[in-house]
């Protein structure tokens, strides 16, 4: 089966997932999450990316920019992985490649989805074991976002800046979606997404991408049917649930 092309739209979030290659580990050490965060930097402003979340795990990365020209996000891929690549088979003596040969993206539909992505990136650690609290997790936005912490690679979208007028408010309001987890169903949705490129968003999205793409684009998960979608009730800050 061929693959789906990816779609790229100036100004509207991704979510990207890399992997390692054959789910192997690409982090070792403290030494290679900083690395690969300083290369971070450096290939966003590369490329004009602005980053609102992200993880490291072992063995994948999360994710989640606005680019300015979505084009030039490959280029932000590409630039990062040569250069972390370098870095790891300098350090550990290895070859060959490291990461799956293609990552996994989709856009995100903002006003709806976008904090509900955040939560499911920063969530990870949790989800996985690791942590049983996102804040005791080193390698996430999360203590940027939801505790204060400065990370000069990080931008806050307008609507994470929506949820208070000071970054205190903001982050107390952050935290505070923090203490319902994802439902199921919020997490099958966006891993529907990634795995088959699709974007992230309700009926009306769906139907914007279609005008500018001149085809429909939406996952469509299998043996599951598609609900009915309000259009006109608007989803705010803190009830971003998938419609």
């Amino acid at each position: 089966m061929p693959r789906r092309p990816r779609i790229k739209l100036d100004g509207v979030p991704l979510h990207i997932v890399q992997r390692g290659h054959n789910r192997e580990a690409c982090f070792y050490s403290e030494e290679d999450y900083q690395s690969y965060l300083h290369w971070l930097g450096e290939a966003l402003a590369e490329s004009d990316c602005r980053l609102h979340a992200y993880a490291l795990m072992t063995n994948h990365v999360h994710l989640l920019l606005t680019p300015r020209k979505a084009a030039l996000v490959p280029r932000l891929i590409m630039s990062l992985g040569r250069r972390y690549v370098q870095y790891m088979n300098r350090t550990y003596k290895r070859t060959g490649t490291l990461w799956d040969s293609r990552y996994k993206s989709s856009i995100i539909q903002a006003e709806a989805y976008l904090l509900t992505c955040m939560r499911y990136i920063e969530l990870n650690p949790v989800r996985a074991g690791m942590v049983d609290d996102p804040a005791h997790y080193r390698w996430t936005s999360y203590r940027h976002n939801g505790l204060g912490q400065a990370d000069a690679r990080l931008s806050g979208h307008t609507v994470y800046e929506a949820l208070g007028t000071t970054d205190k408010a903001r982050q107390s309001a952050y935290r505070a979606l923090f203490r319902v987890g994802l439902d199921a169903e919020a997490i099958d949705d966006i891993r529907l997404a990634l795995n088959q490129s699709q974007p992230l968003g309700n009926g009306r999205f769906h139907s914007q991408i279609e005008r500018k793409l001149g085809a429909r684009r939406e996952a469509r998960p299998r043996g599951r049917p598609r609900k009915a979608i309000d259009e006109g009730v608007p989803v705010l800050p803190g009830q971003e649930k998938l419609l």
